[in-house]
């Protein structure tokens, strides 16, 4: 069944770097589209960073130079690369799976950072806590 399982969460500095891991299975993460979204209390979860199967990268405006996704199919994991990161960058990061046929996700990649972008996803991990000080 599927199943994502994110790590690398922690405390860091405003300034400091973090990667994320999320690691995959029941299916091809490289095959896939896939994003990392964020949450604080009492804030819509948010689209931060997507990809396709094709390898085509999106940010939201808030990340952008600043964070980069990416896979490795051979270990069927996504992760997202954190650099210069601010207290506004605190929050559970979860990753997210939009597993639609291949060429069905353009939608999916337009509006995973608008207003309720997490509908496009069904599957999720239990997510990872970074907290920026």
């Amino acid at each position: 069944h599927v199943q994502l399982v994110e790590s690398g969460g922690g405390p860091v500095q405003a300034g400091g770097s973090l990667k994320l891991s999320c690691a995959a299975s029941g299916f091809a993460a490289g095959s896939s589209c896939m994003a990392w979204f964020r949450q604080t209390p009492g804030k819509e979860r948010e689209g931060v960073a997507v990809i396709d199967a094709d390898g085509s990268t999106k940010y939201a405006d808030s990340v952008k130079g600043r964070f980069t996704i990416s896979t490795d199919n051979a270990k069927n994991t996504l992760y997202l690369q954190m650099n210069s990161l601010n207290f506004d960058d605190t929050g559970m990061y979860y990753c997210a799976a939009d597993l639609s046929p291949p060429g069905m996700t353009l939608a999916t990649m337009e509006r995973f950072d608008k207003r309720y972008g997490y509908k496009y996803f069904a599957y999720w991990g239990q997510g990872t806590q970074v907290t920026v000080s």
